[in-house]
């Protein structure tokens, strides 16, 4: 599962685009198929859970011409890990927190993970820090050095940017051969010098 996939699949939240969205299942499956596909939407809209990412991982499925019941199950799975973010994160959560949530539980990050980056800046969005969180630990970083890096880096109110800045410079140090687990630790590290650095300082006098 692609950063780039969940950043699009978030970003689709209108109501409109789900209804063209399904609309779109009947000339991607057969009838069983999309039977299945929009059982699964009905009860996650009727749960409240955001069903443009379940539609889009199903025509996902399709264009890549998977076989119809990997699809099922991939969208049923999707379903699941949405619940399982929204249960962790908080039901005032956003799509795209949600998505990036069900991301990070698909990489393997415990829920309980999910409530405490949550709870390192509540006032925050954490759409952003999760996405960063599972395309690390997709590279490699080890899944308890990526939780602490992100936390870290959440409790010190760390700018978007500069979760930004950590995904792509540890992807660079491990192109280059860094290990991943290192990688982030040391990135990291840097970044929190440089906020400490730029924080205003007593006045002396």
């Amino acid at each position: 599962m692609s950063v780039r996939w969940i950043l699009l699949v978030a970003a689709l939240g209108a109501p409109q685009a789900a209804l063209a969205q399904e609309r779109s299942l009947d000339e991607r499956f057969d009838p069983r198929t999309r039977a299945a596909i929009l059982a699964v939407v009905d009860s996650a809209r009727a749960d409240g859970l955001p069903v443009d990412p379940l539609i889009n991982k199903a025509l996902e499925g399709a264009s890549r011409g998977a076989e119809p019941e990997r699809i099922i199950w991939a969208v049923r799975g999707l379903a699941r890990r949405l619940k399982v973010a929204r249960d962790a994160l908080g039901t005032q959560s956003t799509e795209a927190e949600l998505v990036a949530g069900a991301a990070a539980l698909y990489s393997g990050i415990a829920p309980e993970k999910l409530e405490q980056l949550r709870a390192a800046d509540p006032g925050a969005s954490v759409a952003l820090p999760l996405v960063v969180l599972a395309d690390i630990v997709e590279r490699g970083v080890p899944q308890d050095t990526a939780v602490s890096v992100i936390l870290t880096l959440a409790g010190a109110r760390v700018a978007d940017d500069d979760y930004t800045a950590l995904r792509v410079s540890v992807a660079e140090d491990i192109q280059a051969g860094a290990p991943p687990g290192v990688a982030a630790q040391t990135r990291a590290r840097g970044i929190l010098l440089g906020v400490r650095q730029d924080e205003p300082r007593p006045d002396p006098r």
